[in-house]
């Protein structure tokens, strides 16, 4: 299974079935110890430990639900769940290095059966088709592969910290111009300076959601998550997270201003903010600065009330002083933003090359073209 092309003079196609043993993962409660010697892994990485392993050093993990195109590769012993495929190459035949880069270049979406969430089938895993050198070519390939993927994680690492430089700089002007009003105006409750929408919200489960899908942006906690065929609200409000994760980490936004037509679900609160008291980007940056640990409740699933969020205090100032700080925020945060995309783009840009060095690596290409 795969897309065949032509191979240098000694490479071959061969079946993983042949090359590859695909060890199908256990659920783990039985052997559960979390000071076990052997690590727990799931697709996304260590999950607990454990007193026996199922896999052996140096093999290559793989999602078999969910995600599925995110390869792991694990030199000790370990034990792998049930949602999670061992690909332990059979080193007479096969590098497990060279494995794990022909995974990290597979696109296992192709062998996706499921409408809903993606999935793997042991079966399909071991139809795929692989180009397979001689090992001295494989060592020699994984040698090359090992020296620019360092070079370009490197270059990848400079550009991630000059996106988190911008945030953190974006964060301490925060602090700064909302510390200065702190001392120089009053706080409202929240309750008193929008007004909440919370009852107009529908929520759509994912399975009827594909079969209303549409133009209309549907948004969840953290964002938009899908688009559907109608709309509830329309205008400009203000979106805060209710609950999820994300309340604590603080990766994304926890208030956000959506625009035009739009769907909401019910885990984001809809507010308006009151024009005589505030506006929307003023209460935006508010919340951006404010620390909203206490007004959360729950370890496993944080939440954040209605109630709870209605009594967390703002620093309101008038009207043209909000304007003027609005003003002097949007600026910052643009250059601030066109920087990080500056950043990103060039980490895709790496990311784009690594893609194009794993297709030349495979096809023969790489070490001809490098030497």
């Amino acid at each position: 299974m795969g897309e065949l092309y032509e191979l240098p003079e000694g490479w071959e196609w061969q079946e993983w079935k042949s090359i590859v043993n695909v060890r199908n993962g256990k659920h783990y409660k039985e052997v559960l110890n979390p000071n076990g010697k052997y690590p727990i892994y799931g697709s996304g990485g260590i999950m607990n430990y454990a007193d026996e392993y199922l896999c052996n050093e140096n093999t290559t993990i793989i999602g078999r639900k969910g995600t599925i195109n995110s390869p792991i590769f694990v030199k000790e012993k370990f034990w792998n769940i049930d949602t999670a495929f061992g690909l332990e190459a059979k080193e007479e035949y096969l590098i497990p290095l060279y494995l794990y880069y022909f995974a990290l270049h597979f696109d296992f979406l192709i062998l996706n059966k499921s409408t809903t969430l993606p999935s793997l089938a042991k079966s399909n895993l071991q139809k795929i088709l692989m180009p397979l050198p001689p090992l001295q070519e494989q060592k020699r390939i994984v040698a090359k592969l090992d020296s620019l993927f360092a070079k370009i994680d490197q270059a990848i690492a400079l550009h991630q910290q000059n996106i988190a430089e911008a945030e953190g700089f974006m964060g301490s002007v925060l602090n700064e111009v909302f510390g200065e009003l702190e001392g120089q105006y009053e706080k409202k409750e929240l309750k008193d300076i929008v007004d909440n929408h919370d009852g107009k919200r529908i929520p759509i489960k994912a399975s009827d959601r594909e079969n209303i899908q549409g133009e209309y942006p549907y948004y969840g906690a953290s964002g938009i998550i899908d688009y559907v065929e109608d709309y509830i609200f329309d205008g400009e409000y203000l979106l805060i997270s209710e609950d999820g994760a994300n309340l604590t980490v603080r990766k994304y936004p926890i208030a956000f201003i959506a625009r035009g037509k739009f769907w909401v679900n019910n885990h984001a609160h809809i507010v308006l903010a009151k024009k005589e008291v505030s506006s929307n980007k003023y209460m935006e940056y508010s919340f951006a600065y404010t620390d909203i640990s206490s007004y959360i409740t729950g370890s496993a699933q944080p939440k954040m009330s209605q109630k709870k969020m209605n009594i967390i205090q703002f620093v309101i100032p008038p009207l043209e002083t909000q304007q003027k700080t609005v003003q002097y925020l949007d600026q910052i945060s643009q250059k601030t933003e066109k920087l990080k995309q500056a950043q990103q783009e060039k980490i895709q840009s790496l990311k784009e090359l690594k893609a194009s060095l794993l297709d030349r690596a495979f096809r023969g290409e790489l070490l001809v073209s490098l030497y």
